[in-house]
């Protein structure tokens, strides 16, 4: 190689990156978001399902057989 300064920053990074995937690194607990727009979500929701209620085709009428 011919910058060795190169070497010892490649080699450190691909140490840092190699074991920060291993079990026992340290691990930052995640806080649950609040669920600011459920109410919002829910209501949308309920909206929707009534309109496709109501703009959906009636089923078909069985086909009749011939005995």
């Amino acid at each position: 190689m011919e910058q060795p300064t190169g070497f010892v920053v490649a080699i450190d990074a691909v140490t840092r990156h190699v074991n920060s995937a291993r079990p026992d690194a340290p691990v930052r607990a995640e806080r649950p978001r609040a669920a600011r727009l459920a109410p919002t979500r829910l209501a949308a929701a309920g909206a929707l399902r009534r309109l496709a209620d109501r703009i959906q085709p009636p089923p078909l009428p069985a086909p009749r057989r011939c005995s």
